[in-house]
C-alpha cells in the first residue's frame, strides 16, 4: 500500500515542466506563423508599390488585427521590409522572436 497515490505524485511533479514544454512549442508556432504572415504583408507591399500604391498601406492591410501594433514597414526604392513580433504572454520574448521578410518588384512596362 505505500505505493498509493504514486502516480498522482509523479504528475504533479511533472506538470511545471508539461506547462513549460507546451508554452515552448505555442510561441514557437506564434512565430512560424508570424513569419509566413510577414512574407505575405512584404509581398503585398511590393505589389502595390509596383502599381504605384502605398507599399506600407498594403503591407498593413495584409495583416490580422492584431498585427497592428507589432509591425514595422520600411520601403526603399523598390523593396518593402517588414518587421513583425510574434504575439506573446512575455513581452520582452515577442522582442526577441522579431520575424523579418522582404520582397521587391517592379512596375511592369
Amino acid at each position: 500500500m505505500a505505493e498509493r497515490g504514486q502516480a498522482t505524485v509523479e504528475l504533479v511533479a511533472a506538470l511545471p515542466a508539461l506547462l513549460l514544454a507546451a508554452l515552448v512549442a505555442l510561441q514557437l508556432l506564434a512565430a512560424g506563423y508570424a513569419m509566413t504572415l510577414a512574407d505575405g504583408a512584404a509581398e503585398a507591399g511590393a505589389l502595390a508599390s509596383a502599381s504605384g500604391g502605398s507599399a506600407a498601406d498594403a503591407a498593413r492591410a495584409a495583416l490580422p488585427g492584431w498585427a497592428e501594433d507589432d509591425l514595422s514597414v520600411e520601403v526603399k526604392g523598390g523593396r518593402v521590409s517588414v518587421l513583425l513580433r510574434p504575439p506573446s504572454p512575455f513581452a520582452a520574448l515577442s522582442k526577441r522572436l522579431t520575424v523579418s521578410s522582404s520582397a521587391a518588384a517592379r512596375p511592369a512596362r
